[in-house]
């Protein structure tokens, strides 16, 4: 018995040593987040309504791609940024499908698909912390623990996605003044984490879910026609400025990443 606990307990050790497989949360990462988020609304919408696809076949197309895509990047034991970003990308386009399908194809409407992805995302984080005692976003290095992360950020972003959509269709705010209330509510996150001593891992879901609608919101502002308040750009233009430049991002913050190890290393 005692060698069993010993071992569990090597074991857990051995994982926590583990490199995480989670982008490390800086100022660069939630810069990432809105920009894949804004992609992720602007890719959505190309396959479903400029490409006329429908939801069924959007859903299908971006779910058989976050399928692969969430394989690869579980399945390997390293973290890979492009990789990483991707799959957020992924989780945003079938997000986008999620909320829109559950509205407009099932008729829930977006306050009741609000609702089913809250249950959705507490259930998934409820079985992550059952199993792991803790939701450590910092060293998530277990498959079993990075496919519950995996699980969350899916129902996070739909989530997030059917409330942008909710304060722009159901309370008819324009998108700008929806992606100032998201804004808003960022901006209360981050006094939170430096002026309390509020739960960093309750800080980071709650972060994570309305940067969703602050980039769904803009991406909105992008394509929508001007007289809904957009800009009435083409959807797979603005979707390629997006993917631009967050490339442009990616590549400055993994750039900084390697100037921070080389001056972290030993001479």
């Amino acid at each position: 018995m005692t060698s069993q606990l010993s071992s569990e307990n090597s074991g857990a050790a051995h994982a926590h040593l583990l490199p995480t497989k989670v982008a490390s949360v800086t100022l660069a990462f939630w810069v990432m987040k809105i920009l894949a988020t804004t992609l992720g609304e602007t890719a959505g919408d190309f396959l479903s309504m400029t490409l006329n696809l429908g939801y069924y076949v959007g859903f299908g197309i971006t779910f058989a791609a976050l399928l692969v895509i969430l394989f690869f990047q579980i399945a390997t034991r390293r973290f890979y940024s492009p990789l990483f970003w991707l799959a957020i990308v992924a989780t945003t386009t079938a997000g986008t499908e999620i909320s829109d399908m559950m509205d407009r194809s099932f008729g829930l409407g977006y306050m009741s698909g609000s609702i089913v992805l809250t249950l959705g995302l507490l259930a998934s984080l409820g079985v992550w912390y059952f199993r792991d005692a803790k939701l450590d976003v910092v060293h998530v290095s277990r498959r079993d623990t990075e496919t519950l992360f995996w699980v969350a950020v899916l129902f996070s972003n739909s989530l997030g996605t059917a409330f942008g959509d909710f304060l722009t269709d159901n309370m008819e705010l324009s998108y700008v003044a929806g992606a100032i209330v998201t804004a808003a509510i960022i901006g209360i996150v981050v006094a939170l984490h430096y002026l309390t001593k509020i739960s960093d891992v309750l800080l980071f879901w709650v972060a994570f879910i309305f940067t969703r609608p602050f980039g769904a919101t803009f991406g909105d502002f992008l394509t929508k026609p001007i007289e809904k308040g957009g800009l009435n750009l083409p959807r797979g233009d603005a979707s390629l400025v997006t993917l631009g430049l967050l490339i442009v991002v990616l590549l400055l913050s993994m750039r900084m990443t390697r100037a921070r190890t080389r001056v972290a290393q030993p001479a």
